[in-house]
């Protein structure tokens, strides 16, 4: 038998072997020993001698130059799931794939399709898969966890939207070449003041997550906020003005002039011009006669010629401030109480991304009445142009003396 020392040191090295080092090294162990030595390892380690046999077989062979560097032989290991369960693959994907939607013969229509439910479907199909094994097949066909997103529109769209996406695209990009102030605008939803559950998560202690109000009813002394939202195209600045009444158009106006006073003035000193992007709905419409109006005022008070571009219809979603601002906010705010008007303008402010974006935030305490109707004779005396190409989408508005 090994004497002890012998042994000591053969378990001491084997756990750190991989299979071709571990049959190499019992076998050369093996081989020391002369007659029986394949015994006493075996004996000892508790190996089969078929392993040890192989390694001395291997061993010959590279003095020979004819063994490989496989750590096991071709076609040795476990086998593909495929393989054993010829069609799970198949059956997986089906059940997970775009066209399961709206056939009542796929069992998990109604359900969630979480990985136990997937596994558990493919069990009725006759097959044997753990959920985490389900996990490990959707990623190799190239499955991920997906947010729902918005992006079907309802109803035919509108025969020159794409057009319309040149035509700002092209405005945008000259404007910009010639250092012209180009500015995505829009509210964002209205946000609850107060201790209220906001979507998301953050890391807390283990079993102490933070406690929020059981009910989502606006507090009257806190009420709500409408953060209206100034994004700077070329420079990669938002301005956020944090409105506590209506979003009316004549906010949205104020929300360009306080941007303009923060930021913009001290950007573009010498600008004539001001180039404006905006969803073609809401105080900002391009139907909306009050928008309109107060910016002839804002035309006046500052000089500039502003040209505006309105998207076509069911179309705010490719506005740049959504993505390149308002999303950013509200990753920084996820799972935070907004507390108070301070938490909410520190955590804008304070939101950052790796492309260098920067964000100030002001507070609007202005009440602005809503319902407010501007006469045909207030109209016409807009000094507005509008262009050849969808005017009622895209126009500019001048300095007018007249206007008052």
């Amino acid at each position: 038998m090994l004497d002890e020392k012998t042994t000591k040191r053969i378990q001491t090295i084997v756990p750190i072997l991989n299979e071709n080092q571990k049959r190499k090294y019992l076998a050369a162990e093996a081989e020391s020993l002369g007659r029986g030595g394949i015994t006493q390892i075996s004996q000892v380690l508790g190996v089969s001698r078929n392993t040890i046999a192989a390694g001395i077989k291997e061993i010959g062979e590279s003095k020979r130059g004819t063994t490989s560097d496989r750590i096991r032989k071709e076609g040795g290991g476990r086998k593909s799931i495929e393989e054993t369960q010829p069609g799970i693959t198949k059956a997986l994907e089906s059940l997970v794939s775009e066209s399961s939607f709206g056939n009542p013969e796929t069992p998990l229509l109604w359900t969630t399709k979480s990985l136990r439910n997937l596994s558990g479907a493919l069990e009725e199909k006759g097959f044997s898969i753990s959920f985490s094994k389900v996990r490990q097949m959707l990623s190799d066909l190239g499955y991920s966890l997906q947010l729902n997103q918005k992006m079907l529109q309802v109803g035919k769209p509108h025969p020159d939207r794409d057009g319309q996406f040149r035509h700002i695209n092209e405005l945008a990009k000259g404007f910009m070449a010639e250092g012209i102030p180009v500015i995505s605008i829009d509210c964002k939803k209205k946000e609850l003041v107060g201790n209220f559950k906001n979507q998301g998560s953050e890391y807390a202690k283990s079993g102490q997550p933070v406690q929020v109000l059981d009910h989502d009813f606006p507090l009257p002394e806190l009420g709500k906020v409408a953060p209206y939202g100034v994004y700077d195209l070329a420079r990669n600045e938002g301005f956020i003005n944090l409105g506590i009444s209506s979003d009316t158009a004549r906010f949205a106006v104020n929300s360009i002039r306080e941007w303009w006073g923060e930021m913009g003035l001290s950007r573009y000193p010498s600008a004539s011009t001001l180039y404006i992007t905006a969803d073609g709905g809401g105080s900002n419409g391009s139907r909306n006669r009050l928008w309109k109006t107060e910016l002839q005022e804002l035309a006046n008070e500052t000089g500039l010629q502003i040209y505006v571009s309105h998207f076509p219809p069911g179309t705010s979603k490719w506005n740049k401030i959504e993505h390149r601002l308002f999303s950013y906010i509200s990753k920084n705010w996820r799972g935070r109480p907004l507390e108070t008007l301070l938490v909410i303008i520190s955590l804008i402010e304070s939101t950052t991304t790796e492309s260098g974006l920067k964000v100030k935030c002001g507070l609007d305490k202005n009440i602005y009445e809503t319902g407010i109707k501007v006469s045909v004779d207030e109209l016409e005396r807009i000094n507005i142009v509008r262009n050849d190409f969808h005017g009622e989408w895209n126009y500019c508005i001048s300095p007018s003396e007249t206007f008052a």
